[in-house]
């Protein structure tokens, strides 16, 4: 071969390469960086602009400017578009510092034996024959009642999710109490007695990613007190880190667990319990996902609070950096 010809086709190879580099770079990014709907499992998002993409694709050794970064955004499928509405409730310093520390933490999971867990609790549903939005095959119409009163229900029902992010496994715990803390936590202990445990022999640890508020409340010393209790019993420490204020949407249960079991209940009047577990059961997609069920019928008190001997000797390790949203829970006597 010619060394004219075979320099060029060697500049081919090279630039192929340094394409499918980009690009990788590229999806790894928005990975980290992106947001669902959990009512529209199509639809993603990324807030990070073009600039700080190309700036971070720069770091990474493909540097590109923000105009290529928006064709390549195009291939992806990300187009820009406008909310119909926009609610902003207030901003949150260090929100971009925490994303980055979120991210870390994921890739050093990733590479290694323990389980990531990214935890929330649905929507409550009312049993009884109440209307719900979808439609269904039906040979007649399906009649409920015309108002959807609390004291008309049959009970209540709390969903509290698990989503295994590795595996890409759902978990829903059904409680009928009230969502607190201890729920949250009981749920957590359920999902890793029956399946975490086995589904991870080798784990050290795990990274529980969850909201700033709810059950999991961030700045509530009880759940840290009810997250010690969990860790004391199944003796592995347990890292959590806390997604900022307003951002719960980035919570990977949000969109890829909660669109999957709303399609799946969508239409259907739940009456019972076991008919909702029925359903939840069989939520899957095509990318493998499957949901497993539990149910805690305990009574779950609210309005609880630390006890003084927990925060005397506050066992929890607070990070450096941002320690309100990032700390390890270890098994330890108090």
């Amino acid at each position: 071969m010619p060394k004219a010809a075979s320099e060029k086709k060697g500049g081919r190879k090279k630039a192929s390469i340094a394409c499918m580099e980009l690009a990788e770079n590229l999806r790894e990014i928005v990975r980290d960086h992106t947001a669902g709907d959990p009512m529209q499992e199509e639809v993603v998002w990324t807030y990070l602009s073009p600039p700080e993409i190309a700036e971070q694709l720069a770091a990474r050794g493909t540097p590109v400017c923000a105009d290529t970064v928006r064709n390549l955004l195009d291939e992806l499928g990300f187009v820009q578009r406008k909310a119909q509405k926009r609610l902003a409730m207030g901003a949150t310093p260090f929100r971009n510092e925490q994303f980055g520390k979120i991210a870390r933490l994921k890739a050093k999971y990733l590479d290694s034996d323990n389980p990531i867990v990214s935890m929330d609790t649905k929507k409550k549903e009312h049993l009884g024959n109440f209307y719900r939005d979808g439609r269904l095959y039906a040979t007649d119409v399906i009649e409920t009642l015309d108002h959807d009163f609390t004291s008309a229900a049959d009970g209540l029902i709390i969903p509290h999710g698990l989503f295994d992010f590795k595996r890409n496994l759902g978990h829903i715990t059904l409680g009928f109490s009230h969502d607190t803390s201890q729920f949250a936590c009981d749920s957590l202990s359920l999902w890793w007695q029956r399946y975490g445990q086995a589904a991870y022999p080798k784990a050290k640890s795990i990274l529980l990613l969850c909201d700033g508020g709810g059950s999991n409340n961030a700045r509530h010393y009880i759940f840290k007190e009810d997250m010690q209790r969990l860790v004391n019993r199944i003796e592995i420490p347990i890292r959590v880190a806390h997604y900022p204020p307003y951002c719960s949407k980035y919570n990977p249960i949000e969109h890829r667990l909660f669109p999957h079991v709303t399609r799946a209940l969508s239409g259907v009047v739940l009456k019972t319990v076991e008919l909702v577990g029925k359903l939840l059961r069989r939520t899957h997609t095509s990318t493998g996902l499957k949901v497993t069920v539990g149910i805690l019928k305990k009574f779950y008190e609210t309005q609880r609070a630390a006890t003084h001997r927990f925060m005397e000797a506050f066992p929890i390790h607070f990070d450096r950096l941002l320690p309100e949203w990032n700390y390890v829970v270890r098994p330890a006597l108090y």
